[in-house]
């Protein structure tokens, strides 16, 4: 099986594996207590926030652990927006986060802020003009942008949409999930948050990075660990997991970043020429090393997963229409791109240039097949 869905997760990485039964067995006591387990326990936590702390370009007390990356982007979110409430309670942001982005936007207005959705261009990458614009209303009081698309890889204007938003006093919250430990976090962040599962740590551990000087205030009842940003017991195991897939996937990342980068060129490249009828979708050249993404006009796109799954690929789809919603991605939506038949791949540490040939090669087959028995063949 060659598993196309590093997006989704990234498999564990061995270092984290074997960190982790490690961990287990010394780091298993309460990090807050005085006896010997505990300060051992404290230790392995503080040495683990001090690497990434590093690898993000944060400091150690800036860092916190959360129990997901979703669960980062509520808090920090929410949490800015408390902290700077006397500023206003205006929240700008673009039109492809991720849905907690979204989903956190419009609690907020059910709570009487405003959130302004500012949107993208063909390519998925935001209106850097309109963004600049919508950061110097008077009460805004935070911005959010990703660093790269989740769907489409299309990576986003970062460092200028922080100088934007330092021009006018207003904090950014950075959203690194899909490119922490894969490529350099971008300058200029007030808050940050990724996910460790998506760099090959453990699932259940995700960061939230608060720089020194940004207004903050948890929403949730005071709890004494993690800086009072977030409550409840550390999972030191699998943090001590998660910093150790870190620091080897960033210590690896500019050689994997150019061997994935040319993987995914030559699907961005193949893909039109072997299937009729398809749209390749992203920036070809500004995007994150490892996903691609594209359409097929006149396929469901549910089922060319499932017949991809049965040749031996775990690929996604950014457009997974369901009987529930009946609706594409947001993300292909605002992109005002085709949303049928929609297939990311998403490659991780590892893929070999084989099973990428050999996707290639049973593709076009799949897509005729599903076509024909649609009578659209």
């Amino acid at each position: 099986m060659a598993y196309f869905d590093a997006a989704s997760t990234e498999p564990l990485h061995p270092q984290a594996r074997e960190a982790l039964l490690a961990a287990i067995d010394v780091g298993w006591a309460d990090p807050a207590r005085l006896y010997n387990q505990a300060r051992r326990a404290h230790l392995l936590l503080e040495q683990a926030r001090t690497e990434v702390a590093e690898a993000l370009g944060a400091r150690p007390d800036e860092v916190t652990f959360t129990s997901s990356g979703t669960q980062a982007v509520h808090l920090g979110l929410l949490g800015t927006l408390q902290g700077r409430r006397r500023a206003g309670r205006h929240l700008v942001t673009s039109a492809v986060e991720h849905s907690s982005v979204l989903h956190t936007a419009r609690l907020h207005e059910r709570d009487g802020g405003s959130a302004e959705i500012v949107g993208v261009d063909r390519l998925g990458r935001v209106d850097l003009a309109a963004f600049s614009e919508a950061v110097s209303r008077p009460g805004t009081a935070l911005a959010c942008l990703q660093t790269a698309n989740h769907e489409v890889g299309t990576l986003q204007p970062v460092a200028e949409a922080a100088a934007a938003c330092r021009r006018h006093g207003v904090p950014l919250l950075v959203d690194a999930a899909q490119t922490a430990g894969r490529m350099p976090v971008p300058e200029g962040w007030s808050v940050l948050t990724a996910s460790a599962h998506k760099w090959g740590g453990p699932p259940g551990v995700g960061v939230l990075a608060v720089r020194k000087g940004t207004r903050f205030r948890s929403f949730l009842p005071e709890d004494e660990r993690e800086h009072r940003r977030v409550p409840g017991f550390e999972n030191v195991p699998a943090i001590v997991a998660a910093a150790a897939a870190l620091r080897a996937m960033t210590a690896d990342a500019v050689r994997e970043r150019s061997r994935l980068s040319a993987l995914v060129a030559r699907i961005r490249e193949t893909v039109p020429k072997v299937v009729p009828d398809v749209e390749v979708i992203g920036d070809p050249d500004g995007r994150a090393p490892h996903i691609v993404t594209f359409s097929c006009l006149y396929v469901d796109g549910e089922a060319l997963l499932t017949e991809l799954d049965k040749a031996g690929f775990a690929v996604s789809s950014g457009s997974s229409c369901t009987a529930s919603t009946l609706r594409p991605s947001h993300v292909l939506e605002a992109m005002g791109v085709l949303t049928h038949g929609n297939v990311r791949v998403s490659l991780p540490r590892g893929a070999s240039a084989a099973e990428v040939d050999r996707f290639l090669a049973v593709l076009p087959e799949l897509v005729a097949r599903i076509r024909q028995d649609a009578g659209v063949a």
